[in-house]
């Protein structure tokens, strides 16, 4: 594991306190668990941008014919 100095605003270091109190944990936790889930988030979309470059609008139309054709779901309207 490897440290980390970071220099925040104090209105944000408060608002990491609070949360990480309120959530029960450490603020170190805290601040790995946003920064972990912030790079997942890049990264999918990374991922679903380079598998969207591969689509083929062809097999994209084919797999839509196999829907079934009904009235949404209560609820579901547009």
């Amino acid at each position: 594991m490897s440290a980390l100095s970071l220099r925040l605003p104090e209105s944000v270091h408060r608002h990491i306190k609070e949360i990480a109190k309120k959530e029960g944990v450490s603020i170190n936790q805290f601040i790995s668990s946003a920064v972990s889930e912030k790079i997942s988030a890049l990264m999918t979309e990374d991922y679903l941008k380079e598998r969207a470059k591969r689509a083929k609008k062809e097999d994209f139309r084919k797999i839509l014919a196999n829907v079934p054709s009904r009235k949404p779901i209560h609820g579901d309207e547009i």
